[in-house]
């Protein structure tokens, strides 16, 4: 005969009819209590308790979720080749953060990385099919269509960074504009005179924004722009590397570079190294994200620190936020509509950067 433990046979696991038929209280009303309900009194509620505590009763996760219609998952998805993923510091301070904040939640990460038109298509039908219940959006260039596809969908998105000056989509983004002043404020107090700078993709927002506040600051001091000193690169070692010969090669006499990011100033690194460049001796530089690899260099770089890890918490805070929203509130719409007058305006925030001085300048 199996062993009986608190009137439930040892190696199986307690139900929620045992749990109610213990506590003398309905299927219905255990079901309530596991759930959080305020329906139930507080009497009632102690019963129930008490018989799962005997019981040692475990609520069914994937049971629960399948009757609230969730699936306790959230996807974060980079539009980026895998190379790059893994090459940036800065998605895996996205990860981190979004990850932390949702283990605190009791719900999953499922990391996609799209490379392809086919690998978005196949995407978006499985956020169609409802098996997530939101997306963490990263690094999205201009055109990007998976917004306006989930949203079309009425699957909850929130962008990390802007698309453009009126993104309609739920964001989190940091000062850009804001951070790239700072950086080349700095330079040009330490004495620097032909400041360059290194920008990212034309089509990235965070690019642009980076390039306009490298040119606010060039004017604030009253110096002209000259638009030869600003050289695309495309967020990687190698697109540094290559902008920073360009710039060599165009004005031998500069004295300073601003790098959209930490890993494009590893590759302008290099390529002064190669130029016979000292720094800061013969060039200061200075990056963006104040990631591992500034810290790490030879000098160390001074950076622009945006607080990666607090981006990613804030995008699953938003999110959770949208999805606790009533159904109206809710109902889907395409990400280039305009809300109408008496419509919530969707979550939105801009986080402060902070320029962090080390040796490179």
């Amino acid at each position: 005969m199996a062993a009986v433990r608190n009137g439930v046979a040892g190696g199986r696991r307690p139900t929620l009819e045992q749990v109610a038929r213990l506590a003398g209280v309905g299927r219905g009303t255990v079901s309530r209590v596991v759930n959080g309900s305020p329906r139930v009194s507080a009497h009632t509620r102690e019963l129930v308790e008490d018989a799962i505590a005997q019981l040692g009763y475990v609520p069914n996760r994937a049971a629960r979720a399948l009757a609230a219609g969730t699936t306790d998952a959230v996807a974060l998805v980079v539009p980026e080749q895998e190379t790059r993923f893994f090459a940036e510091p800065y998605f895996s301070g996205i990860l981190r953060g979004a990850s932390a904040e949702l283990a605190e939640h009791d719900m999953q990460l499922l990391l996609t990385l799209i490379r392809n038109e086919r690998e978005r298509d196949r995407f978006t039908q499985y956020a169609a099919s409802h098996r997530v219940d939101g997306a963490l959006l990263v690094s999205l260039h201009a055109d990007d269509p998976l917004p306006d596809l989930l949203a079309e969908h009425g699957l909850p998105a929130v962008l990390n960074g802007r698309r453009s000056s009126d993104e309609s989509m739920p964001y989190v983004d940091t000062d850009n504009a804001a951070g790239a002043r700072s950086a080349v404020g700095h330079l040009l107090d330490g004495g620097r005179t032909t400041v360059a700078t290194i920008t990212g993709p034309p089509d990235m927002y965070v690019a642009r924004c980076r390039a306009d506040g490298y040119r606010e600051a060039l004017r604030t001091a009253g110096r002209g722009v000259d638009e030869s000193l600003l050289v695309q690169g495309d967020f990687t070692e190698e697109g540094g590397h290559r902008a920073m010969r360009r710039l060599l090669a165009a004005e031998p006499s500069l004295d300073a570079v601003f790098c959209a990011s930490d890993v494009m100033a590893a590759g302008a690194r290099l390529a002064l190294r190669e130029a016979g460049r000292s720094v800061p001796g013969d060039v200061a530089l200075v990056g963006f994200d104040d990631s591992a690899i500034a810290r790490h260099m030879d000098p160390p770089l001074t950076s622009v620190r945006q607080p990666i890890d607090e981006m990613g918490r804030e995008m699953v805070r938003i999110l959770l936020s949208l999805r606790e929203r009533e159904p109206a509130e809710a109902r889907p719409v395409r990400a280039s509509a305009q809300p109408e007058p008496d419509e919530p305006q969707p979550p939105r925030r801009v986080l402060p950067t902070e320029l962090v001085v080390r040796s490179s300048s």
